[in-house]
């Protein structure tokens, strides 16, 4: 199954969660314009709405309930948006996606405050299923980002982070707001409890993968790729999979090093970490480590029913690798 398929099989559940986010965005434009232009500006920046695809291919797999899948996914991806507001404000980033950040135009005590209401709004959303678990779910979801975000702000420019700290990392903040999806979409369905559990496996090993991705293409994507400067993590200083790598394998005097311990022209050693990546093999291994983890997601459908909501939960699983931003 191709990717347009994917899209198509689910067209009018996505329909549903852009209709919330127009009246999300409609409700405040006489009574607080100011809002209503910052929620146009977020809610109109496109973007591969991949967690409400999993939400809605999930609940799919079983009883079909779409008024309350379409509040699932819309309050997956609102989520998501909402870490977004708070991370570009916390990196003071100008550009995402090659639009002007909401701090950048609004400033960053206003991004933050802003971030905040999408996460209320998003909560209302998820209320709206009428699922007290998915509520309880949402909930967990949020703590579980606010460590990974809290880890990721303590662990800057630190050395010394094993692969089991960049896991930990990366699960809070993105696999977590997979298994939100998927788990919360097969809750909704009225799966088994084995089931459930399978969904939440697969969200999380499937959230994994698609991090190491990101933090590959951080490296090796265009600046209009990414809407955002290269390798922007390094430059921050924080840990990822093939910066990890650029140490182990190159000890010593290295551009990692250096731009942790803020030495030397950072663009310099930006581009010198680029290089001796692309002389050595570490991307393909952070590929193959990427790879691994959407096949164990693609395992844990094994036991699901054979349909083709099912077909499209596995080529997302292939997507997420073999995409190139």
């Amino acid at each position: 199954m191709d990717v347009k398929q994917v899209y198509s099989l689910v067209k009018e559940g996505l329909i549903g969660v852009e209709e919330n986010f127009k009246t999300l965005a409609s409700d405040n434009s006489k009574s607080f314009p100011d809002l209503h232009k910052m929620l146009e500006h977020i809610l109109c920046g496109g973007g591969k709405v991949v967690r409400p695809l999993l939400a809605l291919h999930s609940g799919s797999l079983y009883k079909y309930q779409h008024e309350k899948l379409v509040y699932m996914a819309s309050a997956s991806e609102l989520m998501h948006i909402a870490t977004l507001v708070h991370d570009d404000a916390i990196d003071k980033a100008d550009v995402r996606r090659g639009r002007a950040t909401i701090n950048s135009i609004w400033g960053v005590d206003r991004a933050i405050i802003f971030g905040d209401y999408l996460f209320a709004k998003a909560a209302q959303f998820a209320v709206a299923t009428g699922s007290l678990r998915v509520v309880g779910l949402f909930a967990e979801t949020l703590e579980a980002i606010s460590h990974g975000e809290l880890r990721q702000g303590f662990s800057a420019y630190q050395i010394n982070q094993t692969f089991e700290d960049y896991l930990e990392r990366i699960t809070g903040k993105t696999a977590a707001l997979f298994a939100l999806a998927t788990e919360g979409g097969a809750v909704l369905g009225e799966a088994s409890e084995e089931d459930i559990q399978s969904m939440r496996d697969y969200g999380i090993s499937l959230g994994i993968s698609f991090q190491i991705v990101d933090d590959i293409l951080d490296f090796t994507a265009s600046e209009k790729e990414l809407g955002k400067p290269v390798a922007s993590d390094l430059i921050q200083g924080t840990m990822t999979l093939p910066s990890m790598m650029l140490l182990e394998r190159f000890p010593g005097d290295n551009p990692v090093r250096r731009i942790f311990n803020k030495e030397g022209d950072s663009r310099e050693n930006v581009k010198e970490a680029i290089d001796l990546l692309n002389a050595s093999d570490i991307i393909e291994d952070c590929y193959k480590m990427a790879s691994d983890y959407s096949e164990k997601a693609r395992r844990n459908l094994d036991n699901m029913p054979d349909t083709k909501n099912r077909q499209a939960l596995t080529a997302l699983a292939d997507f997420v690798v073999k995409r190139k931003k």
